[in-house]
């Protein structure tokens, strides 16, 4: 039997207001317990909540990020629920009017297992609304006692929800990383997975091919990538084997424990009317003004996918180079500033190093692009003596370590180390012509078919040059040498 998975998302992105959605009250994270939960966010009598304009323009800038339909007018509700961290007995939050309307965003699929190709996607947005965030419970603060930290209750969350459109663990989690590259692109959010700025509740359902959707579980607060993947294998294998058994699968939250791999349900499913909406008396609806989308368009930065486009457009590079140099806006910026002082004509050379030696080399440190000891300036200085066969590819690595743990210029490290390369034609016919003497049986062997031995005298040869006789050179001269 053919089973089919059908997979949306609802992501919550704290916006990296410095004050909170309804108050002034500072956002900062890693504050003392309870120090920023005003009067506002915990709704003390008399109090009254006003909008914060920032979290309105994030928002818009986000709905134009995804060519989304932006509300002239939106209204907030109270989302009314029981929880400890949620003082006020209700949440404020959009129901029927949000601000962000049907969007879409293009993803990069990389399959994670098998021989299976790359491939795009588009995943439709429904919509994105903003609210408040709660406060958060934390367990363990006390021998068997639970504490609760609202700090956090009144926070700007813009909810952003996708229409069932994934079919894989691959797609989700290839969807979910380019929403975060997204959100932290266009500066509404830092993205911080570890604090709790990107959240993430996958809903999965499973059905026989062909046949309508079936019941979904939604899998709550997933704040990793490789513990979502694993979440959504867990829960269709298990959604699979439970209606094989005669079992059927009833509407609920589960939360995923990474510790055993296994979901595990937290209670049934609400629905919308279980939460009795109804619009918030205290606040207007939102109207946004055309004036204030000017102004916002005016402010938007070249999107991820824009700049994909112009990479490979303009100076040829291939979609995995122009994809992986858009994981985020820093390293897009880092490339620029390489290419704008290197020139279009080393954008690939530039393209190469950053994919390959900056990058392992910040993975192996821990750390980001924007922490990176290179400045684009010092990588640009050892590019063009790579581009004008000043150094070889082996010199290069070592002007590049030397870079990233001394920092310096590149041409006053390849003066200090001897790191030029020997391009001097008669110089290397010397050198060659020696080698092939000494060497005279090999030379026979060559010429009556063993060619493998073309690699021994390159080796000879750049053992004897201690690495700088330019390889090109070197190579062209010993195939004429050697054909005699």
């Amino acid at each position: 039997m053919t089973w089919e998975t059908v997979i949306g998302l609802e992501v919550h992105t704290q916006l990296s207001t410095c004050s909170k959605i309804f108050s002034g009250a500072s956002t900062a994270y890693g504050a003392e317990p309870n120090t920023q939960a005003d009067a506002v966010s915990i709704a003390l009598p008399g109090v009254l909540p006003v909008l914060n304009k920032g979290a309105v323009e994030r928002a818009i800038r986000f709905g134009l990020a995804i060519g989304a339909h932006i509300a002239p007018r939106s209204v907030f509700a109270r989302k009314n629920y029981f929880y400890p961290d949620l003082p006020k007995g209700y949440q404020i939050s959009q129901f029927d009017l949000p601000v962000v309307g049907m969007g879409a965003l293009k993803i990069q699929v990389e399959p994670l297992s098998g021989n299976a190709k790359p491939y795009e996607k588009t995943v439709r947005i429904t919509r994105a609304h903003l609210e408040e965030d709660a406060g958060k419970s934390v367990h363990g603060a006390a021998q068997g006692m639970t504490g609760v930290d609202l700090n956090r209750a009144g926070t700007p969350l813009l909810e952003i929800v996708s229409e069932p459109d994934m079919c894989s663990p691959a797609e989700a989690v290839a969807y979910a990383k380019a929403l975060h590259t997204l959100v932290r692109w266009i500066g509404i959010s830092d993205g911080n997975m570890q604090e709790g700025s990107f959240r993430c509740d996958v809903n999965v359902s499973v059905r026989r091919k062909g046949e309508p959707l079936g019941t979904r579980r939604e899998i709550k607060n997933l704040n990793s990538f490789k513990f979502m993947q694993q979440a959504i294998d867990y829960e269709v294998q298990w959604q699979i084997d439970t209606i094989e058994s005669g079992g059927k699968i009833q509407q609920a939250t589960v939360l995923f424990n990474p510790d055993t791999g296994e979901t595990r349900a937290m209670r049934s499913k609400e629905d919308a009317h279980d939460y009795r909406y109804f619009p918030d008396p205290d606040l207007l609806p939102l109207a946004i003004t055309p004036e204030m989308m000017v102004e916002v368009r005016s402010a938007m930065p070249e999107l991820p996918e824009a700049r994909r486009m112009r990479y490979i457009e303009q100076y040829g590079l291939t979609s995995y180079d122009a994809s992986a140099l858009t994981s985020s806006r820093e390293m897009a910026d880092y490339f620029d500033s390489c290419v704008s002082l290197a020139g279009p004509a080393n954008a690939k050379l530039a393209a190469n190093w950053i994919i390959g030696e900056v990058s392992a080399q910040l993975n192996r440190d821990n750390l980001d692009i924007a922490q990176c000891p290179v400045s684009p300036q010092q990588l640009h200085g050892m590019l063009i003596r790579i581009a004008d066969n000043t150094i070889s590819n082996s010199g290069a690595k070592e002007v590049f370590r030397t870079l990233w743990s001394e920092g310096g210029d590149a041409d006053a490290i390849i003066e200090a180390k001897g790191l030029k390369q020997v391009s001097d034609s008669s110089a290397i016919e010397l050198l060659v012509d020696g080698i092939l003497a000494d060497n005279a049986d090999k030379v026979a062997e060559y010429r009556s078919g063993k060619e493998k031995l073309f690699g021994f005298f390159v080796g000879l040869a750049m053992k004897a040059s201690k690495g700088k006789a330019n390889p090109t050179q070197l190579n062209e001269i010993l195939q004429k040498k050697l054909a005699g």
